[in-house]
């Protein structure tokens, strides 16, 4: 990667974070913590990695503004609708539907997007396709029963072109994850599957971009990155906030979190 391409990847990471503050500032409320801390690994991938031919699949429903804000970046939303999020009427919804241009499934319902991303990725290889297809996933989800099966059916299929993206923040609407149901060690049960795995800083592009790279190379089983994120990352007073899984505050807190990212590097 060139440091153009790296600078590329930053500024997209920013501006999804400056959009992601903006989308609940104009409504008061939404999933900030999520959208801030998913912005280097979307940048990452809508930045560098994806080609026009993979897929990527968002399971965690309520993660959707920050996959929004990525999709703004890459001029399929405008501005002015994504400030609409979560409105009544608004097709940028909270947990979107599949049939919302750049979203593969309708992830509301929790542990069921890496059973799809796994069926679009054996799709793909019956067809002959060079496909491949990322799946975010959130480490809460890793307490539901259906993700493990299909990281079991992942693996005893071979599934190569399946990249597992865990978004591992430690926290879960009603608290602590280890505290509501503990799922470490993350990276020695994905082995266990049968699933290549690796832990990352889910904030260090040049960290992320080279797991992915090595995550594409891997041949005869799927691959897991396991990334710590940190909720709201990017703006401190977002990241020390207590209800940080979803945030209502008025105008001052959305003002400062702003002020705290900065402007989009020119």
């Amino acid at each position: 990667m060139t440091p153009a391409d790296r600078e590329a990847v930053l500024r997209f990471a920013a501006a999804t974070r400056r959009t992601v503050v903006e989308m609940c500032r104009a409504r008061g409320q939404g999933y900030a913590g999520q959208g801030l801390e998913l912005a280097d690994v979307l940048a990452c991938l809508y930045a560098a990695v994806l080609r026009p031919k993979d897929r990527f699949v968002l399971s965690t429903g309520h993660s959707a503004i920050a996959l929004w804000a990525a999709l703004g970046e890459v001029g399929l939303y405008d501005r002015e609708e994504l400030l609409t999020y979560g409105q009544d009427g608004s097709r940028i919804e909270e947990s979107p539907l599949e049939t919302a241009d750049g979203f593969e499934i309708t992830g509301g319902s929790l542990g069921q997007g890496l059973s799809q991303a796994l069926g679009m990725a054996l799709a793909a290889r019956i067809r002959g396709e060079d496909v491949r297809v990322y799946c975010e996933i959130s480490d809460g989800e890793l307490q539901e029963g259906q993700t493990w099966e299909a990281l079991m059916a992942a693996a005893h299929h071979r599934a190569d072109n399946l990249v597992v993206l865990v978004d591992h923040n430690g926290e879960q609407a009603d608290g602590r994850l280890d505290e509501i149901m503990a799922v470490s060690p993350i990276e020695a049960k994905l082995e266990a599957f049968g699933v290549g795995a690796e832990r990352v800083d889910g904030h260090d592009v040049d960290v992320l971009l080279a797991a992915l790279e090595r995550a594409a190379a891997i041949s005869g089983r799927p691959s897991a990155i396991v990334c710590d994120t940190v909720p709201g990352k990017g703006a401190p007073s977002l990241e020390a906030y207590d209800k940080v899984h979803y945030v209502r505050a008025g105008d001052d807190v959305w003002r400062r979190a702003l002020g705290e990212l900065g402007s989009v590097p020119a």
